[in-house]
């Protein structure tokens, strides 16, 4: 990824992230803007395969992070905003700012729990979930959230989108991904 398409994304998650500690929202004009801009990056570096990957990496961001939507885990906006990093790394690159973007969410869960002295309700609501889920998927029926466990706080999950992506695109730039 070159240094302009790195900036451009880069600004769109800070942006993201800020609305959404803000306002607990991604505007969807941030999301149109970042797919209109991920296109036309892609195209104009790279021609038609430039945008076929921002296209592929658009739907790939979209599909993994939809079941989270699905289970009421994310809201749509984070979806969204994930599938605009998808079309700004491509299919090959995704997996990377995915995981990164899953361990960043990780640590701000547990330090959130940590910070309001609700580490033991997290784990109950996690043992809650896995076995739940577990049970629906044994019965062969879609896991659902539903509003039984306690919450341990709102997290704004744009900000670990944006942690993990550009965590991911440092580790990559200085060669250790």
């Amino acid at each position: 990824m070159d240094s302009v398409k790195a900036g451009v994304l880069g600004l769109l998650l800070v942006i993201a992230a800020w609305g959404d500690i803000k306002r607990h929202r991604i505007p969807n004009i941030l999301i149109l803007t970042g797919l209109v801009l991920a296109i036309l990056l892609g195209a104009w570096q790279a021609g038609f395969p430039g945008l076929l990957s921002a296209g592929g990496g658009f739907a790939l961001g979209l599909a993994a992070f939809l079941p989270f939507y699905l289970l009421r885990a994310l809201g749509a906006g984070d979806v969204k905003l994930m599938a605009v990093v998808g079309g700004f790394l491509g299919p090959s690159g995704l997996p990377g700012a995915i995981l990164g973007t899953f361990l960043a969410g990780g640590v701000m869960a547990l330090a959130l729990a940590l910070h309001a002295g609700k580490l033991g309700q997290m784990l109950k609501n996690i043992k809650a979930m896995l076995t739940n889920g577990m049970i629906d998927v044994s019965l062969k029926q879609m896991p659902i959230m539903e509003a039984g466990p306690q919450s341990v706080g709102k997290l704004p999950y744009a900000v670990a989108i944006a942690t993990g992506t550009l965590g991911f695109l440092v580790l990559r730039y200085i060669g250790w991904m």
